[in-house]
């Protein structure tokens, strides 16, 4: 897979003391931004082709392409 900008963590989590129990819980990086993109994309892609029944690779493909759309467009001000 060639290197593509992910964006960056959609939702991180920084290391922590629990208020309740003092214990520390470990930071997490969370999922990409790309991830995140390409998820939220595919209820889209599958709502609006109906009973068109699309190869899951090929929704996962189009998926993508929009997650890398929207970080062009966010990366360049147009978003």
């Amino acid at each position: 897979m060639p290197n593509v900008d992910n964006g960056g963590p959609a939702f991180a989590r920084a290391y922590f003391e629990h208020a309740t129990t003092g214990e520390w819980s470990p930071a997490q990086d969370g999922m990409s931004l790309r991830d995140w993109f390409a998820g939220q994309a595919v209820g889209g892609i599958v709502a609006s082709e109906g009973e068109s029944r699309t190869p899951s690779d090929i929704v996962a493909k189009r998926a993508y392409e929009l997650a890398d759309a929207m970080l062009t467009a966010r990366e360049s001000g147009n978003g």
